[in-house]
């Protein structure tokens, strides 16, 4: 995990923080950016155990800052370690700096304390008043940093080629080997049963596309095996199409070189060239119909419409479905009724950057619309429903009823699903087989709102009771009585619109924050935190995304282009009641102009 060495713990890192604890990935932390100016790795430290909760020490003690950084002391060998020659790639070991000597045995001392409250050994050791061996301390740092009890932090400056060669050392020294970690895939055969993979080139092939590249020689597929080997000319298996792909060329990938490479084993990554999958698809060798587990990704919180300059360009639609493959978190799809391809994604900027690249890589200039916030509506309170689909029309007709109730979702339940169908029916008043159909009703209710046309969220809809028709009675009868039992239900439970709400960080010079407070007040956030770190201040604010276009301008001039903001959803929230009303009579007016 990445820090700088004056920003310290930011917004992005938090994100960062809680994917790292999602996917139980054990870390070491580098402070970054030594030969900064404000260089103050002691207080990045310090947030690395107060915000991020984790508990940290450096092996590392910094030889001059700024400027005058020259390399660094590792604390565990007693040794100053310099990086000399045109890239640093000339590591030299000398004694410690006289006047570090103390520095480095505080440092030490540091590092032991910390690792008495997370490892028993060393616990044990502390207790007694031994001091613990260079190799000893070494063993528990791998020990608390594999259980992810702590996180040893090391300093360098990439851009000077400093420290480089230690953080390197570290990841081969204290980060789990592919033996040590658990990873789980899904039988596909065995609905969906939970797996453990096991790490050994002796096993049958499993690896996972996690990375698309467009390259001068087409798409380059960045897959990790996970169990088993890859070799060239082998067929692989794509689970998700069914299809075969026969492995031409297989490559090691170092940075931005190649090294073609015969084979592969389980722990290692190597990229492909023309095979036509997405980000998060698996492969097998066929012999097993697995799957690894699916990265979480959030729903998308905006969206734009997209209109190319130049309608007859075949790189327009190339271009969205290479971006869609790349990244999951971007969505495109085409309006039913205006007819136009919209975008959506986890922001303002989000979607900004694919525009440019479609200019910039595809040569395709666009006419961007208005961005469109991806609002919600729920209910508030319980609605009791009983609804009678009567239609008559010579013949057959239709005839279905249904009695029930809908209510809101707590939080809890919303985090598990974000809508519920109960079905309480007894005594077969409704036949067992158009059950489905009301279940389908309910869902053609929850694609469109009555308030905004925007999806209905955090409702459970239980049927209690209903009545069919021997003859009358159909799925389609019970799908459509269900589907505006819901509406009417909706409309008497309180309805309210939901809308996201973000958390944004800004940074800018002291001077400017009272421009910054002023600037989110009148966008109505509020502010969480504000932290004041020497010549900087740091506010936290959660803001509604739909007040928030257009604040990089705003910002950049009220802090003579010195601020700087970054954006995350958090979670949706009712809107103001005047915001609500106004939302619902902009939604009418464009329904009128349809008519």
């Amino acid at each position: 995990m990445v820090l700088c060495s004056v920003s310290g713990v930011q917004s992005q890192t938090i994100t960062v923080d809680r994917q790292m604890r999602r996917y139980n990935v054990p870390r070491i932390s580098f402070i970054n950016k030594m030969d900064r100016a404000g260089a103050n790795p002691a207080r990045i430290i310090d947030q690395i155990r107060t915000k991020l909760k984790i508990p940290a020490a450096a092996l590392h003690v910094p030889i001059g800052a700024e400027d005058a950084f020259e390399g660094v002391v590792d604390v565990l060998a007693n040794q100053a370690v310099y990086n000399r020659g045109a890239r640093g790639e000339d590591v030299v070991y000398e004694d410690v700096p006289a006047h570090l000597v103390e520095k480095v045995r505080a440092a030490r001392e540091e590092l032991v304390s910390v690792l008495a409250e997370v490892d028993d050994e060393i616990g044990e050791l502390f207790i007694e008043d031994t001091t613990p061996t260079t190799e000893q301390l070494r063993a528990a740092v791998r020990r608390a940093t594999i259980a992810r009890r702590f996180t040893p932090v090391l300093m360098g400056s990439a851009i000077k080629d400093k420290g480089i060669q230690s953080l390197l050392n570290a990841v081969i020294s204290y980060l789990p080997t592919p033996t040590e970690v658990r990873n789980t895939m899904l039988d596909l055969n065995n609905g969906e049963a939970v797996l453990d993979v096991v790490p050994y080139s002796n096993q049958p092939f499993v690896g996972l596309a996690f990375k698309l590249e467009e390259g001068k020689y087409g798409q380059l597929t960045y897959i990790r095996v996970y169990q088993g080997s890859l070799e060239k000319g082998q067929f692989a298996h794509h689970v998700r199409s069914g299809k075969k792909v026969k492995i031409s060329r297989l490559v090691r990938m170092h940075s931005n070189s190649m090294e073609d490479v015969d084979s592969v084993g389980a722990g290692e990554i190597c990229a492909l060239f023309g095979v036509d999958c997405a980000s998060g698809d698996t492969f097998t060798d066929g012999r097993t119909n697995c799957s690894m587990s699916t990265m979480f990704v959030p729903e998308p919180v905006i969206s734009l419409s997209l209109t190319p300059k130049d309608k007859n360009s075949t790189n327009f639609s190339k271009a969205l479905s290479r971006f869609q493959r790349e990244d999951p978190t971007f969505r495109v799809h085409v309006d039913a009724e205006s007819k136009q391809t919209i975008i959506s994604g986890m922001g303002e900027l989000h979607l900004d950057i694919y525009v440019e690249r479609m200019r910039r890589e595809y040569h395709v200039d666009c006419v961007t619309g208005k961005p469109q916030v991806a609002f919600r509506e729920t209910a508030t309170s319980k609605a009791a429903f009983s609804y009678t689909h009567k239609k008559q029309s010579g013949g057959a007709g239709q005839f279905g009823r249904v009695i029930g109730y809908i209510e809101p979702l707590t939080a809890e339940e919303m985090c598990e699903q974000p809508h519920e169908f109960v079905n309480n029916v007894v005594g077969g008043t409704i036949p067992t087989q158009f059950i489905a159909g009301c279940e389908k009703g309910f869902n053609d209710g929850l694609h469109e709102g009555f308030m905004v046309g925007h999806p209905v969220v955090g409702v459970r809809m239980v049927l209690q009771d209903g009545a069919a028709h021997s003859v009358d009675s159909s799925e389609l009868a019970f799908r459509l009585a269900t589907f505006n039992a819901f509406r009417e239900a909706m409309r008497a439970s309180k309805p309210r619109i939901l809308e996201p709400l973000m958390t944004v960080e800004v940074s800018a010079p002291v001077e400017f924050q009272g421009n910054v407070l002023s600037s989110i007040n009148k966008r109505k956030g509020l502010i969480i935190d504000t932290v004041t770190q020497e010549d900087y201040c740091v506010v936290v604010a959660e803001v509604p995304l739909n007040n928030m276009f257009g604040y990089s301008t705003e910002l950049r001039s009220g802090t003579q282009g010195k601020g700087e903001f970054s954006m995350e959803y958090k979670r949706h929230a009712p809107v103001l009641p005047d915001v609500q009303e106004e939302l619902i009579a902009a939604h009418q007016k464009k329904l009128a102009e349809k008519k």
